[in-house]
This record gives structure tokens, C-alpha cells and sequence, in this order.
């Protein structure tokens, strides 16, 4: 007989799926390594990846098989793949070394292989290929820390068609035919292209090259393969529609990726040589008619704080009049009810979807004229610094009118600028008393003396700075307080930044900062072509000035980059009223794409080249539309403004598309539609007006909301499908930010533990 104990029985552990190995996925396995590291943590977790393209880690927008001619728009010290110190709440930290930045990764490859592309200072571009070999790395360290750990982690290429509700569980179906129990699904899918099939215009276009010579191309990634040689080669022209960061590597790849060259030019600083592979013509076009902007040199680590002086520690920008203070005072004095949610405090806990119900208000009425204030600001603020305060507070009076409710006295309600008269009015003051000193007419001591409110030697130091260069300061110095000496000595100045030499110069406009190119400057394509040249290479001149010392610059970066939270918290979880938002949508967020989410200056300067060389075709101008021409059996591109007309050979679709389940290429939201395990969010407004940008309806814990109301909190959805309700859900972890993207998995891992104990609690209780 044998009288040792029965072994116990084994616990089942809680089963996660993963559907999607992208770099959500990467962050996620981080702190699920981390927390497995805790005492008692062994047997109680599986872990299940699925990605699609069996790239885990990366994903396929983020793939290291990506051509080499496409960057990531992030400096490489701005990117990061662990949890901080700044994210509170975190768990379990890695030593400091154990979590790298993007560029410290990029220096430890640097030294072991020395590829130059890893060859990387923090403020540098890297490849986007670069940053997919990081990701990973880090992902396939973090699975092998669970592993160590004893977390079972299986990693599942190929993709999940579906996910359907079993017994206290889910079964997670691919496309292969696989099916996987599942205590909890995480979804990070990330972004995917749309059907074609699933729109009029793309089912039309589909039709039109299925029966021509011509060629459709839905989506441009991935890039190798999609444009091949066969419908992109020398001989074709091909259509790009849109001129954000996709059409960029579309170009780039086209190009240099066909083995051309830009060598230095001392004209333009870069000419192109082509290879001879490339097509024989690059149509690119959008609806405003321009690529992006350059994303400045990043100098907001190096400076001083605003009001400050240099090499004191400049922090990114911190709101005087866009505020969330701001949007709360909107909301109380000109907001309306939205309908169809419930009242703050109301909805059952766990039940109801994200938030409450803010007052609404419309983006173009309310929130743009708070925005261009900032910009205005911000823009003279970097012109005259040690003059800010002094300058906000002529705005002060008439801000507070404006976010109480008072509309009477700020202009036009159509008008974006109508808050700007008392700062214009402060702006002229400031360039009056300057030029007075620089014309020799005052010292600037007797300036001085004669002007309290703000400080004129200070405030003329460091305009002259910005404007001419630290040379020209250092001249202003020697010149003390002799009229004439300061009146020979700002005679010869030149500012290397094309910046407007006068102190009254350099005004802010918003309709001049979103186009650049008025419609009086061109009639022709011709014109138009060197309108838009001239435009993009001053764009370039004033990127490099970088973000903390060039006026037009600072007010985009600081302002529709740094305060990107204050815009989603005025915009997301029916912020706006619906038809507002729908506004927004479509216009806004194309501006704050161009003004602050554009490509690096080193790149930007490449697209220049290629426009210089011709290759590139920049003359279809704004409002342009692309149609099937049966008589020539091509796609015909016309540009309304510029009376450009162009056939092309093959139309490539070079745009992220926002996600929409009933759009998507792929079938798994649609089937969660269909079952009833999701719904689509709507944002409803009081005056029956409704409108679904196309994300999924999710609770505060990002839960999806069941098509009956209640909430699914066996699934959790994080990244692009919960775009509808909030906005500008980017993936790229920021170090020491307390960056939402990993806030969001912080809030996850926590309820997640809180499924692990209930789950294991109910096993010792069922043995």
C-alpha cells in the first residue's frame, strides 16, 4: 500500500489571448513579465499571441522587412518599450538599463554590428525598419522572461477571423481553421486597410482596372510587394492619393528605393539623380494639395523654460489660454446637453460606456479660436520672450469673456482670428518701440525708462537672436547704447532663417499657417508648382531654426503636438456635437496631421528634390479628384484649382484609413459586430442630429459595450479600434511621459489581476 499523499490537483491557469502581436502587444508582454516576476505568480497564467503576418512584435506597420527609405516621424530618444517612473501605478519596475530608449537600443546594436543605420543620436530620425528590429527584440526578450517565469507563451502566426462567446469563456477562431479557448481576449489589432469592395468609389475603381489596362492598388504596404516593378515601373505613371506619411514612403520607395540618389545641392540642398527604374512620373495629390510639413529640430530638452533663458530646461508647452480649465468654462457657459447618454454620476458602474455626458461644443465656433489664440501666443512669445507675460495678459480681459460666454465683443463668429485684436494691438506696440531703437531714433536705455511694462533691452536681445542668429546678438551687445552704432550694425543683418527682418514683421496668420500657397498666387499649374516649391523650401529653412526658436514652428509643434491631450479632452467621448465632430474629423485632424505630424526635415528635403527634379508632379493643387476615363482606359487626376489634368497608369491609395468595421479588409470586427459581442459608438446631440466615425463603443475600462447595452468585460479593445470616441491614438511608447499608450495597459494589467484572483479562487472552490 502506498501512503504518500495524493498529489494536489493541478490548477487550471487562466487563459489570455492576444490578438495581435504589433507594438501594443510588445508593451503589454513588458508588464505581464514584470508582474509575473511576484511571488505566488507560477502556474496561474497562459498567454496566447496571434499576429497575422507572424511578425510578433512588430506587426506589419512596423515590420523590419520594410524598405529602407522609410523613417519613423519620432526621434529615436522619444521612443521607448518599457513602463517608467512617470507612469504611476505602474508595478514592478526594470532597472534602468533593462528598459532602453529607441536610441540607447540603437547605440548597444551600434556597437555589436556597426551598421550605420543604427549608427543614431536621440534626436535623430530613424528607419522605421530600425525601429521594428527594436520591437522585436524587446518582444521575444519579454516572451522568454514569462517563459522563465512560468508563463506558458504560444505565439500563433496567422490571423483571428473570429471570436465567439462559450460556456464562462471565448473561442478564438483563425483563419486557418484553429480554435483556442480563451478566459479573456485582449484586441490589438492596429490599423488595417479597407475593401475596396465595401465602398462605391472603391468598388468602382476595383471594376474599372479589372476591365482596363490600368491598375488599383487599395492600400500601399506592404511596399516591396505591393509596388512591384510590373505596375510601378519605368513607363507608368502613377496616381498617389494623398500626401501625408504613407504617399511619403510611397515616393521614397519608388525612387530611392529604385536605386536613385540625392547628392548636395548648393541651391536647394539636395538634387535627385535617378536611377532609370524609376516610373516616369510621380502624380501626387490630395485634398489640400501639399504633403506635410517638416517636423522641426527638437530643441525643447536643450533651452530654457518660456520667460526663461537658454540652457535652463525647456519642457514642452503648457497652455495660457487653450486649457482644460478653458474647455470647462466653455462648456458651462455656451454647452448643450448631448442626447441619448446619461447625466454625470447616473449610469451603473461597469455597465455604461466610457465617461459621462459633457455639455457639447462646436469645434469651429468654441474650441478653434481658444487654439489659434494659443498659436498666436505662442508664435510671439518665441519672438518676443522676455515680453510674454506682458503680452498675455492684453489678452487675458477678452479670453475670459470669451470662455464665460460673451460673444458680442469678439468679432465675427466664422472668424478663427477673433480673439487676436488686444494681443495684435500689444505685437504692434512691442514693434514700434524696436524699430525706433534699431532706426537709431532712442537708445535702448531711454527706451527703457520710457516703456514699464514690458523689459525692451531684454525683449530686442532676444528677437534679435531668433531673427539674425546669436552673431547678430552678440553684435547688439558691442553696440550698447549708441543709436548709431545699433542703426549700422541691424542695416547689415540678414536672417538665415527667411524670417521677416522688420520687428513689426513676422505676424501670425492661421489661414496662412494652413495654406501657405493662396489661391491668388497661382493660376496655372505651373505657377502653382513653384508657388507650392517656394513654400515647402522656406518650411524646411524654418525646421531646421527648430521648435524653441522659430515663431511658426513653436506655435504648430507647441500647440497641435504638445497640448494634443487638451484637444482630445475638448473633442473625445461627445465633447462636440455630432456634426461638429464629423467636422473635426474631416478637416482637423488633417491640419494637425500637416502642422505637427508630418516627416523629419531630412526627409521632407528628399520629397523637395524630387519635386525639383520633376519626377514628382506637385501641379494638381487643392480640391483635386480622380476618376475613371473610359476613353483612355486610365485613371484621369484633375486639379480644379490649377486646371491640371493627368492620366495615370496605376492608382495608388497612399492613406491610413480610419478604422471601420463595416469598411475593414478584415472579417473579425465585423463578425463581433454581427454577434452582438460589439457595437459601433454613436455620438448623439440634442438637436437629433447623430453621427459614428466608425469606432467600437467601449466603457471607461475599454470594455466593448454588447449591441443589448450591457458590457463585455471578458474582452478588452485597445488602439485604433477605439478611435471614434477618442482621438489621436497613436502607438509609440514615450518614455518618462506617463504616456497613455502604456496608462491604458497599466489600467488593463490591473483588472486583469483582479480576473486572475476570481478565476483561481473559483477553481480552489469547485475542487
Amino acid at each position: 500500500m502506498n501512503d504518500r499523499p495524493a498529489p494536489a490537483a493541478r490548477r487550471a491557469p487562466f487563459r489570455l489571448a492576444i490578438v495581435g502581436g504589433g507594438p501594443r502587444a510588445t508593451y503589454v508582454l513588458e508588464r505581464l513579465a514584470a508582474d509575473a516576476a511576484g511571488p505566488g505568480r507560477e502556474g496561474r497564467l497562459e498567454v496566447r499571441v496571434y499576429e497575422r503576418t507572424g511578425e510578433f512584435g512588430a506587426g506589419q506597420a512596423h515590420s523590419p522587412t520594410q524598405p529602407a527609405t522609410s523613417f519613423l516621424n519620432r526621434i529615436a530618444g522619444q521612443v521607448s518599450f518599457a513602463a517608467d517612473e512617470s507612469m504611476p501605478g505602474a508595478g514592478p519596475l526594470r532597472p534602468r538599463a533593462g528598459r532602453p530608449t529607441l536610441h540607447e537600443w540603437c547605440r548597444r546594436r551600434f556597437a555589436e554590428t556597426g551598421e550605420p543605420d543604427f549608427d543614431l543620436g536621440p534626436e535623430d530620425w530613424p528607419k522605421r525598419y530600425v525601429h521594428g528590429l527594436a520591437l522585436q527584440d524587446r518582444f521575444t526578450a519579454y516572451v522568454r522572461e514569462l517563459r522563465a517565469h512560468g508563463v506558458p507563451v504560444y505565439l500563433c502566426p496567422g490571423e483571428v477571423v473570429d471570436v465567439a462567446r462559450q460556456d464562462a469563456g471565448f473561442e478564438v477562431r483563425t483563419a486557418a481553421g484553429e480554435r483556442h479557448r480563451a478566459d479573456h481576449v485582449l484586441l490589438v489589432t492596429g490599423h488595417g486597410p479597407h475593401d475596396p469592395e465595401r465602398s462605391p468609389a472603391g468598388r468602382r475603381r476595383a471594376a474599372f482596372a479589372r476591365r482596363t489596362r490600368s491598375t488599383y492598388l487599395p492600400s500601399a504596404y506592404p511596399l516591396a510587394t505591393t509596388l512591384s516593378p510590373a505596375v510601378t515601373g519605368p513607363g507608368t505613371v502613377v496616381g498617389c492619393a494623398g500626401m501625408g506619411l504613407t504617399a511619403i514612403d510611397v515616393v521614397l520607395h519608388l525612387t530611392e528605393g529604385r536605386g536613385g540618389s540625392f547628392v548636395p545641392d548648393d541651391g536647394h540642398g539636395l538634387r535627385y539623380v535617378p536611377s532609370g527604374r524609376e516610373p516616369s512620373s510621380i502624380v501626387a495629390f490630395s485634398d489640400a494639395g501639399m504633403f506635410t510639413f517638416a517636423r522641426p529640430h527638437h530643441a525643447k530638452e536643450q533651452g530654457g523654460e518660456e520667460g526663461g533663458e537658454p540652457g535652463t530646461g525647456i519642457r514642452e508647452h503648457q497652455g495660457v489660454f487653450f486649457t482644460r480649465e478653458a474647455v470647462d468654462r466653455l462648456r458651462a457657459s455656451v454647452g448643450t446637453a448631448p442626447a441619448g447618454t446619461a447625466p454625470a454620476g447616473t449610469a451603473p458602474a461597469g455597465t455604461a460606456p466610457a465617461g459621462t455626458a459633457p455639455a457639447q461644443l462646436d469645434f469651429d465656433r468654441d474650441v478653434l479660436p481658444l487654439v489659434v489664440l494659443e498659436m498666436a501666443q505662442l508664435h510671439y512669445a518665441t519672438l518676443f520672450r522676455p515680453a510674454a507675460r506682458f503680452l498675455a495678459e492684453r489678452s487675458a480681459a477678452l479670453w475670459r469673456a470669451f470662455v464665460d460666454g460673451a460673444r458680442t465683443a469678439a468679432g465675427s463668429p466664422d472668424d478663427p482670428e477673433r480673439l487676436l485684436g488686444p494681443l495684435r494691438a500689444a505685437v504692434d506696440e512691442i514693434g514700434a518701440v524696436l524699430e525706433r531703437v534699431l532706426a537709431g531714433k532712442e537708445a535702448p536705455d531711454t527706451a527703457g525708462a520710457r516703456v514699464r511694462h514690458w523689459p525692451v533691452e531684454a525683449t530686442l536681445a532676444h528677437w534679435t537672436g531668433v531673427v539674425f542668429g546669436e552673431d547678430a546678438r552678440a553684435r547688439l551687445r558691442e553696440a550698447g547704447n549708441d543709436p548709431a552704432a545699433l542703426q549700422r550694425g541691424a542695416a547689415a543683418w540678414r536672417s538665415p532663417w527667411q524670417l521677416d527682418e522688420s520687428p513689426t514683421g513676422n505676424r501670425f496668420s492661421w489661414h496662412r499657417t494652413i495654406a501657405p500657397v493662396p489661391r491668388s498666387a497661382y493660376a496655372t499649374p505651373g505657377q502653382y508648382r513653384a508657388a507650392l516649391l517656394r513654400a515647402m523650401a522656406t518650411d524646411h529653412v524654418w525646421a531646421r531654426q527648430g521648435n524653441a526658436d522659430n515663431p511658426h514652428k513653436a506655435a504648430t509643434d507647441g500647440v497641435w503636438r504638445d497640448l494634443r491631450s487638451v484637444l482630445s479632452y475638448a473633442v473625445d467621448d461627445a465633447g462636440l456635437t455630432a456634426s461638429s465632430h464629423r467636422a473635426f474629423l474631416a478637416r482637423h485632424t488633417r491640419h494637425h496631421n500637416r502642422l505637427a505630424n508630418g516627416a523629419a526635415v531630412e526627409v521632407m528635403t528628399r520629397i523637395e528634390a524630387l519635386a525639383r527634379h520633376g519626377l514628382l508632379d506637385l501641379t494638381t493643387g487643392p480640391g483635386a479628384t480622380v476618376e475613371p476615363d473610359d476613353t483612355e482606359g486610365r485613371f484621369r487626376v484633375t486639379g480644379p484649382a490649377t486646371g491640371a489634368v493627368h492620366l495615370v497608369d496605376t492608382l495608388v491609395d497612399a492613406r491610413i484609413h480610419p478604422f471601420d468595421p463595416r469598411l475593414d479588409s478584415a472579417p473579425l470586427f465585423r463578425r463581433l459586430t454581427e454577434r452582438g459581442l460589439v457595437r459601433l459608438w454613436r455620438n448623439e446631440s440634442a438637436d437629433g442630429t447623430s453621427f459614428e466615425p466608425g469606432g467600437l463603443d467601449l466603457t471607461a475600462g475599454f470594455h466593448p459595450v454588447r449591441a443589448d447595452g450591457s458590457a463585455e468585460p471578458g474582452l478588452t479593445v485597445l488602439g485604433p479600434a477605439a478611435e471614434g470616441r477618442r482621438s489621436f491614438l497613436l502607438s509609440a511608447l514615450r518614455p518618462d511621459r506617463d504616456h497613455y499608450v502604456m496608462r491604458d495597459v497599466i489600467n488593463w494589467l490591473n483588472e486583469l489581476r483582479e480576473a486572475l484572483t476570481a478565476h483561481h479562487e473559483e477553481r480552489e472552490c469547485g475542487r
